[in-house]
């Protein structure tokens, strides 16, 4: 994948990937701010101001920004991550300076109204209730596990943010955050498409070079060292029909020997019907209802990340069966991992997914300028997204029980099982006669 990178005077970092294919052209702009980095009292305040990105500006008030992309044929969005924030556009090519200059227009300021904050922290409350207060099991094997596995509260917090934290946000609280997270030199833009890399490189020195930029925002240390000894959470589900587990280990950092193959194990373990857990414990003992995990795993792919992460897995579990019953079992299948099980056929299928998944991810030209975008902004070189497929099938089953005996270990893993709230008295089942 061709791949031209330059960085303006004022910190912005353009990739640009040419592809003629289509007259098309997909854009990411990712900026360094996520769950992580939010201020203390201020949980969900990255997620809110994703939300406030889309409430207009004074050039372009409330409705602007999706009404001209949209009504050139294109889509667009937004998500927020442990360590990043990012945008996309899809559009005809014919629509890029157009998309550019929206995106120039509210790096540079926003729209910070008393009335909009209001409404987005009623709209960032409901997504609230809706995907963890009022859904079976909640997202506990997100927000649960790593509440428990991390030991700092950046990682440790979680992301959707309490109601609490959300009502005391301000309107100085949102602009000091603009200004400390959203400048240029917080950012990458990638543009892949139907444009060459000198075209686009000049197009995004008109909107943006004139942009300033920012003094550093503060990075705290994140770093995590692994657990030394095993943590365990109980909980009950008013809501969950069937009991569940989680099981979180702290796993190797980006760039070191073992992220690529700890990301192979993920997926030989937990990534689809093939996966040993699922042959192994839905299939074969039939401890399990179903399982899914996997390697940074279930916000972001095995790939995306920065700071620390983990290996997650997540199975409901049958009724008569417990959560240590389904612990002894993944741990058997860790253990004999660690011995060296993983045959070549087995690593080879696996190996095989993983890159046959990579490439139906960089498909599209949305798609590819994440991609492209979010190795920039980790890696400092967009570049190393090719380097990949190599790196995946170059993993070998010693690679893989090096990874499960340093990592998966009972000392380094985190625990939490949610049941089935009791029946209150008034619901119960009336006695027999």
């Amino acid at each position: 994948m061709p791949t031209a990178v330059r960085t303006l005077p004022n910190g912005l970092t353009v990739v640009v990937s040419e592809d003629h294919s289509t007259p098309t052209f997909g854009l990411c702009i990712a900026y360094r701010i996520g769950f992580r980095l939010e201020p203390k009292g201020r949980t969900g305040f990255a997620h809110l101001f994703e939300h406030m990105m889309f409430q207009g500006t004074p050039n372009a008030p409330k409705g602007t920004y999706d009404r001209v992309i949209e009504g050139g044929g294109g889509i667009n969005n937004g998500s927020t991550r442990y360590d990043y924030t990012n945008y996309i556009v899809s559009a005809p090519v014919s629509a890029l300076e157009a998309v550019l200059w929206l995106e120039a227009d509210r790096m540079k300021t926003l729209d910070f109204s008393e009335k909009n904050l209001a409404n987005q922290k009623e709209v960032v409350k409901e997504e609230i209730r809706v995907n963890v207060q009022n859904r079976p099991y909640g997202l506990f094997f997100w927000t649960d596990v790593a509440g428990t596995a991390f030991d700092r509260w950046e990682n440790a917090h979680d992301g959707y943010g309490s109601f609490a934290d959300l009502d005391a946000a301000r309107v100085a609280d949102v602009k000091g955050f603009f200004e400390s997270y959203y400048g240029p030199n917080n950012a990458v833009l990638a543009i892949v498409g139907d444009i060459t890399p000198d075209e686009a490189f000049a197009k995004v020195e008109k909107y943006f070079g004139a942009l300033p930029a920012r003094p550093a925002p503060p990075k705290p240390d994140v770093s995590e060292k692994a657990n030394t000894k095993e943590r365990t959470l109980s909980q009950t589900d008013a809501l969950a029909n069937v009991p569940a587990v989680a099981v979180g280990w702290k796993m190797p950092a980006r760039g070191t020997k073992d992220d690529i193959p700890a990301a192979v194990l993920g997926n030989l373990l937990a990534g689809g019907e093939a996966s040993r857990l699922y042959q192994g414990l839905v299939k074969g003992r039939e401890l399990l209802l179903g399982i899914e995990g996997g390697h940074n795993w279930p916000l972001d792919d095995a790939f995306t990340y920065e700071g620390p992460t983990l290996l997650s897995l997540f199975g409901l579990y049958k009724p008569d069966t417990t959560a240590k019953e389904v612990v002894a079992a993944i741990d058997a299948e860790i253990a004999a991992i660690a011995k060296g099980s993983v045959g070549a056929a087995e690593l080879e299928r696996t190996k095989t997914k993983m890159v046959s998944d990579l490439y139906g991810q960089l498909e599209l030209p949305l798609d590819r300028s994440v991609v492209l975008c979010l190795a920039q902004l980790f890696d400092g070189n967009a570049a190393t997204v090719n380097d990949l497929p190599g790196r995946i099938a170059a993993v070998t089953s010693a690679d893989l029980a090096r990874v499960a005996s340093t990592y998966l270990t009972a000392a380094n893993r985190t625990v939490v099982d949610r049941r089935p709230a009791p029946a209150k008295p008034s619901e119960a089942a009336p006695a027999g006669k």
